[in-house]
């Protein structure tokens, strides 16, 4: 049945810090995949070279265009030393990947566009449309919530070490 009075109270389970799972005060899970480009890309090995990571997992519908329209102009030029990745969950293999970058204009841009093409990452890290994880130098996850106007995503970026 559906609430229509919710509470407002954050559900999510209690996490112990330290513990490696897709919460906030967690250990970021390490994951490899391919890149649009065919490249292998693992967290680890991004993390390792960047002040921080950003994950926008992405359907390439208009409310995500909106998303990483709003993050490309008010957000990335902010924090050159922070890794922007969009996780396509959608497109089902690399080249469909490639494919919806260049189509939707994010090739050559500052985003990174991982090919997730068995959905391994959205299901690690409990995404869904829109879902913006931020995940700092030391692997912690500092923010996992919905894309809203970047406010957010700002504050938490410019507490990064």
């Amino acid at each position: 049945m559906d609430d229509l009075a919710p509470s407002g109270a954050d559900e999510r389970p209690a996490v112990q810090a330290g513990t490696t799972g897709p919460f906030v005060s967690q250990i970021a899970p390490d994951f490899t995949v391919s890149d649009s480009l065919g490249n292998s890309l693992s967290l680890s090995s991004v993390r390792a070279s960047a002040q921080g990571v950003v994950l926008y997992f992405t359907m390439w519908c208009p409310i995500c265009d909106t998303h990483m329209s709003n993050m490309r102009s008010n957000v990335v030029p902010l924090f050159p030393n922070v890794r922007f990745l969009l996780v396509d969950y959608v497109s089902g293999s690399v080249a469909n990947a490639r494919n919806a970058e260049v189509a939707n204009g994010y090739a050559g841009s500052q985003f990174t566009v991982l090919a997730d093409t068995n959905q391994a990452v959205l299901g690690t890290y409990a995404a869904t449309m829109g879902t913006t994880v931020v995940i700092d130098s030391a692997g912690i996850i500092q923010m996992s919530e919905d894309y809203k106007d970047g406010v957010r995503l700002i504050d938490v970026l410019g507490s990064l070490p």
